[in-house]
């Protein structure tokens, strides 16, 4: 249950590789979280990231700090 509501302004966007950067959560979990509607997945502006890929998602790097706070790598990921 999502105790808060954050604003999402403009300057809080960021493709997942940015999000996984900042706060080291795999892209894997960012994808589930958005799917069990704990953080917000918005529309990428379609500009190139600057590695040569479109990203079409973006997500509120906010929320994700939110939610990384209580990330727990499991299995295989915790022994790497």
């Amino acid at each position: 249950m999502r105790l808060a509501v954050l604003t999402a302004l403009p300057e809080h966007l960021v493709f997942a590789h940015e999000a996984v950067a900042a706060t080291g959560v795999p892209e894997t979990v960012l994808r589930q979280w958005a799917r069990r509607g704990r953080i917000t997945r918005f529309p990428g502006d379609g500009r190139p990231s600057g590695d040569g890929h479109l990203y079409r998602t973006m997500y509120s790097l906010p929320e994700v700090q939110e939610q990384a706070k209580s990330y727990r790598p499991r299995g295989s990921a915790a022994a790497a």
